[in-house]
């Protein structure tokens, strides 16, 4: 394959121009490295809290957009953890640049056999908009790597509401990414997912990351994103809750408008130390530690008799098929290493079977 980026050395890792032909530019303060790879995919804590939203939640619209990843193994072992900024040059969202047929994921899938799991940590859902196409990318890489599992955490929902002109696009284009589960999950960031981030991505954090405490005004966010993203795509998302569960607190927070659109609904809960006297006041922390990430259940691979219905909502996929963008070089696409171990098992359960009725057959 002729790949689309130029990757160069640096003092932690690497930097990435994501298209070669790509120049500094005045218009972008990112250009042209927007794709940064071990300790240097590392951001401040202001750029953090001001992309990201956290710990108080979002403020105000934003331009740029930030996605970190990590590239796993199929045991959860790390093979390479980076960022991709967006370029406000050429109006180009990070996830569109990442998932580009011949660019910077696509040559990782291509060199690297053993990686089976892709995780994404988004500043914003990812859309499919005309001038990004970010889905339809994503669509395309995982029919070209069907062995690979994709697990899509976001701060905020992007361009979904009734407001924005492109939303029922968007929302139908996130409908059909998430009727790929279980090989793709849509998730909001909550609960020890901040605490990952700031201990694997975020420079200038001081103290332990999981003493920083999730504030009310983010953890209604949190909870907010949860609801709407089960409502767009009927698939109920991976989502830990923080807020106190207390009957006091609980009539504390229906004074605040978020609030009111979650009657009767349900999440997993994840319990914590609560402040007491808890007002609705969007700066108090309501939690100051939390389940470490590393113990959430890993992303199988397979077929999975609880998975929803066909919910695809005919999303409609770029002209280039997929036979044209599909490297006649590539190697073919590799078995899932899972086949073979439930091959064995079937096995052995099918001869154990055989010496059972033989036995039987011998007593009579």
């Amino acid at each position: 394959m002729e790949p689309l980026y130029e990757e160069y050395l640096a003092n932690h890792g690497t930097i990435i121009k994501p298209y070669y032909w790509l120049s500094f530019s005045l218009d972008c303060t990112n250009c042209p490295y927007h794709i940064r790879t071990g300790e240097e995919a590392r951001v401040s804590y202001t750029e953090f809290y001001q992309i990201f939203g956290f710990p108080y939640g979002p403020t105000y619209p934003q331009t740029k957009h930030l996605t970190f990843y990590e590239l796993k193994t199929s045991s959860g072992s790390l093979v390479q953890k980076g960022h991709a900024s967006s370029c406000t040059g050429i109006d180009t969202h990070p996830e569109s640049m990442l998932f580009e047929t011949n660019g910077y994921l696509d040559s990782a899938m291509y060199n690297n056999d053993c990686i089976r799991h892709i995780i994404l940590y988004s500043s914003n859902s990812p859309c499919n908009e005309a001038n990004h196409c970010c889905i339809s990318k994503m669509y395309n890489f995982l029919r070209m790597y069907p062995d690979i599992t994709l697990s899509i955490y976001f701060s905020q929902l992007y361009h979904t509401d009734t407001e924005c002109p492109a939303s029922a696009w968007n929302r139908e284009a996130l409908r059909s990414l998430a009727s790929l589960w279980p090989q793709v999950t849509l998730s909001p960031v909550s609960g020890g997912i901040w605490h990952s981030l700031l201990n694997n991505f975020v420079s200038g954090v001081s103290g332990s990351p999981v003493f920083h405490p999730i504030l009310t005004g983010r953890a209604l966010t949190d909870r907010q994103n949860a609801y709407e993203i089960n409502a767009i795509t009927g698939v109920k998302p991976y989502f830990t809750d923080v807020l106190p569960q207390t009957k006091e607190h609980q009539a504390a927070l229906e004074s605040y408008s978020l609030n009111n659109v979650f009657p009767g609904w349900s999440f997993q809960v994840t319990s914590g130390q609560l402040q007491p006297n808890l007002t609705p006041d969007l700066r108090v922390p309501v939690l100051f530690v939390l389940v470490p990430f590393r113990d959430l259940p890993p992303v199988q691979v397979g077929q999975n008799p609880n998975k929803p219905r066909n919910v695809v909502r005919h999303l409609n996929m770029p002209q280039m098929s997929f036979q044209e963008t599909k490297d006649p070089g590539r190697p073919p696409t590799r078995r899932p290493v899972e086949r073979a171990e439930i091959t064995e098992q079937y096995a052995s359960s099918k001869e154990a079977d055989e010496k059972k009725k033989n036995k039987k057959k011998g007593k009579k």
